[in-house]
């Protein structure tokens, strides 16, 4: 199809070497063609992934299925050695804009009581993965209708985000990344009206690391704590302790926030336990304080439990980095989104939460946007709820911003 072949730059730049106003403009009333036919299409593809979600690693179906409809689109799909990662290929050969979908649902149940709702207990489609992957398929189709490219794009359809350090490193291993130059990807938010895209330069979401901290002692009564090392005192030095000096070792203007999830040690009021553990997250915003979060970590936990006397195992798992969206990319959403109206455009704060996205920017420059799904009304429900849906009007909007991303590529 003409997609695939390299445009002549008289047809699709000026002079400046920028995108022709009127190739782009023909670009975009081709996508608007194509979502007037297949809106019924694009909702479908959403609700077929909402009912049949598959857990990390094991897209299998979800991976056939994109794969079956990019090739009624025309286009070359090609599976990698990942397992279930997917890339395909649109337009002129050389750098390419890439844009990622993830594909993977949570292990949680799900209580939306939609007539779609998930087929397969314990498994759900609440992060909006479903959505990702109906708007990168309707974006694909979309562009396989447009005469001439600006640019080459590369759709990655990649497996196993909600799992560290995700399945991100696998699909650069694989060469993903491979003539990308820029990488694009869109969140569903559900605090952000349908029809409106966030974006922000800098850091939009945080690296996150674990922390694992099991303890032991001989043990011994509480009456005679002088005689053993008090295990539990020593847990209460690292709950207060640690979080505490981290605030005053790093800036807080990083964003690095540290909070203990789970503690165990102990069960009879009398009897100083001989074991105990806690488990906990760091959380930041800065990629260089990530890169030292884990030796100050381990010098701080060293010098809090040394006068106590009890030993310890730190287990430090570093996730994943922080994305942080590239100035330029940032511009180049912002010029996307504009094009839906006056009102599209819209700030978005940084979250705490942590995304595999961001091993793609450890490659290339690129940028997250935050995709509008809360219909205006109602509860403004989290991500990774059991009751999580989303404003089904959002799968267009981001088809529109995706493709625009590609159409005004400079």
């Amino acid at each position: 199809m003409s997609a695939q072949g390299r445009v002549p730059a008289s047809s699709t730049e000026d002079a400046a070497g920028e995108p022709s106003p009127e190739a782009a403009d023909t670009g975009r009333k081709a996508v608007e063609a194509w979502l007037r036919e297949n809106s019924d299409d694009l909702i479908s593809w959403r609700r077929h992934l909402h009912a049949n979600p598959e857990l990390s690693r094991i897209e299998f179906a979800t991976t056939e299925f994109v794969e079956t409809w990019l090739v009624k689109a025309g286009l070359q799909p090609r599976k990698l050695p990942t397992g279930t990662g997917l890339i395909c290929d649109i337009g002129p050969e050389g750098p390419r804009i890439g844009l990622r979908a993830d594909m993977d649902a949570l292990p949680l149940q799900e209580f939306t009581g939609l007539e779609f709702a998930s087929n397969v207990p314990g498994v759900a489609h609440a992060c909006g993965h479903d959505a990702h992957t109906a708007v990168l398929l309707g974006t694909a189709s979309a562009l396989a209708q447009v005469p001439d490219l600006p640019v080459g794009v590369r759709l990655v359809f990649q497996h196993a985000e909600e799992v560290m350090p995700g399945g991100a490193i696998d699909m650069v291993a694989a060469g993903a990344m491979e003539d990308v130059s820029r990488m694009f990807a869109l969140h569903c938010d559900p605090r952000l009206e349908v029809g409106r895209v966030g974006v922000r330069v800098g850091a939009i979401t945080s690296a996150a690391d674990t922390v694992e901290l099991v303890l032991d002692s001989p043990g011994g009564h509480t009456s005679r704590p002088h005689l053993t090392s008090d295990l539990v005192y020593a847990i209460g030095t690292v709950i207060t302790g640690l979080p505490g000096l981290l605030t005053r070792r790093i800036d807080p203007r990083t964003g690095t926030v540290m909070v203990w999830g789970a503690v165990s040690a102990g069960k009879a009021p009398n009897a100083i336990p001989q074991t105990g553990m806690l488990t906990g997250t760091i959380r930041t915003g800065d990629h260089a304080t990530w890169s030292m979060l884990e030796p100050l970590v381990r010098e701080i936990v060293e010098g809090l439990l040394a006068p106590t006397g009890v030993r310890y195992q730190l287990n430090y798992k570093r996730g994943v980095p922080p994305v942080v969206n590239d100035e330029h990319a940032t511009r180049m959403f912002e010029d996307a989104i504009r094009l839906l109206g006056p009102d599209a455009l819209a700030d978005t704060p940084q979250s705490g939460g942590g995304e595999d996205f961001s091993w793609y920017l450890e490659e290339v420059p690129g940028a997250m946007a935050r995709l509008g799904v809360w219909p205006g009304r109602g509860d403004q429900l989290d991500l990774h709820q059991p009751t999580f849906d989303i404003d089904e009007r959002a799968l267009a909007t981001g088809v529109r911003v995706m493709t625009n991303l590609v159409l005004n590529a400079r």
